[in-house]
């Protein structure tokens, strides 16, 4: 499976943004999907997880702003980021459990700066 991410760009605080992961390959439809973030000088860090059912889990620092999602007919996964703060600053991966190691995308950068 390959995952490609879109969707990253530049946006002042309080703004939004929609990332997507477009997997291909193969069906992503019976694993979970989970964003990742990693900013300069950080370890790379969960975001949120939607699991094949649809079950959804966050980290405390985005709960209430990001929603993740998926659409398993169009083999993608998406992540809406509300009320972006300068510390959501990052390349943003998506990840599923396939292969030894899981399976990355190549990152989208999110810059939230006024």
């Amino acid at each position: 499976v390959v995952l490609v991410e879109s969707g990253g760009g530049r946006v002042q605080p309080g703004g939004s943004l929609r990332l997507s992961c477009a997997a291909s390959g193969m069906s992503i439809r019976s694993y979970a999907v989970r964003w990742y973030r990693q900013s300069p000088g950080k370890e790379r860090e969960l975001v949120a997880t939607i699991t094949s059912y649809g079950f959804t889990n966050y980290e405390a620092f985005v709960k209430g702003r990001f929603t993740i999602s998926r659409d398993d007919a169009k083999n993608t996964a998406s992540l809406q980021m509300n009320n972006l703060k300068s510390e959501d600053t990052a390349v943003y991966y998506c990840y599923v459990p396939i292969g030894g190691f899981g399976t990355w995308g190549q990152g989208t950068q999110v810059t939230v700066a006024s």
